[in-house]
């Protein structure tokens, strides 16, 4: 038996990155799940899912959308009878402009996407849970979120929010039986970060790569998708309102120039 066997999911971001790590290592252990991107790649990773023997649906959607999110959360509730678990994992990176060339509509976008999204996910998927007494609902933050210098400040702020909406959330359904966290990746190999990991390959500085953490290395999505996979089951059954980050200990310490101590 899977450790998500026979629950209803959604994740969405699933044509890449993180969220593709998930859906598919959430559909091999057992989860009927609903893969929603607004990249046609989404359709790739749920053949893959279908292939390996998985249960799986390909969305496209606009998670900044609210019809598009509601959507594809009645669709889940409509096919399953159910909604067990949604990771709200879509998002855009924003870039690294110099804060005086950043537009108005620029931090719109990206509030929009990473922040605005992941409260329609809450506020839609949570009208299900409440009804069936439990669920788990998972958003994909940052630690650029928690410190500076991990990325531009419109990611960095939507963030930020995304992990005060969880810690506020958590407050708003209390006594419901549903449970609401925060993963905080740090430097992850996917597709938003590839610019990163190409100019240092350029460079020739990959090796220098995650030299900030203690691992001394990047992170790659399936080690995200694991401590997503931990939420989504019943043995997080009391982890509530947290903000977990998955940065190989880069959090763990004030900033230093060579060995602390």
């Amino acid at each position: 038996m899977g450790r998500l066997q026979g629950k209803s999911v959604i994740i969405t971001g699933a044509a890449s990155g993180i969220g593709r790590a998930a859906a598919l290592l959430f559909a091999r252990e057992g989860a009927s799940l609903i893969a929603v991107d607004r990249a046609d790649g989404v359709k790739a990773t749920v053949e893959e899912i279908r292939q390996a023997g998985g249960a799986a649906e390909a969305v496209l959607a606009d998670t900044g959308s609210e019809p598009d999110v509601a959507a594809f959360i009645d669709k889940a509730v409509q096919t399953q009878g159910r909604l067990d678990a949604i990771w709200a994992n879509a998002g855009i990176s924003g870039g690294l402009l110099p804060m005086a060339e950043q537009s108005v509509e620029h931090w719109q976008e990206v509030l929009r996407v990473n922040l605005i999204g992941t409260f329609l996910v809450v506020k839609h998927a949570s009208r299900h849970m409440i009804r069936q007494q439990s669920g788990s609902i998972i958003c994909t933050a940052s630690v650029a979120g928690l410190k500076a210098g991990a990325s531009g400040h419109p990611y960095a702020a939507s963030k930020a929010g995304v992990i005060s909406l969880v810690q506020t959330a958590a407050y708003s359904l209390s006594g419901t039986g549903v449970r609401i966290n925060a993963i905080c990746p740090g430097l992850i190999e996917t597709g938003m970060t590839k610019a990163v990991f190409d100019q240092a390959k350029e460079r020739g500085t990959a090796g220098k790569i995650g030299q900030l953490n203690p691992l001394k290395r990047a992170g790659q999505p399936h080690e995200l998708a694991a401590m997503g996979l931990f939420l989504a089951s019943d043995e997080a059954s009391y982890v509530n309102g947290q903000a977990f980050p998955v940065d190989g200990g880069l959090t763990a310490s004030m900033p230093y120039a060579g060995r602390p101590f």
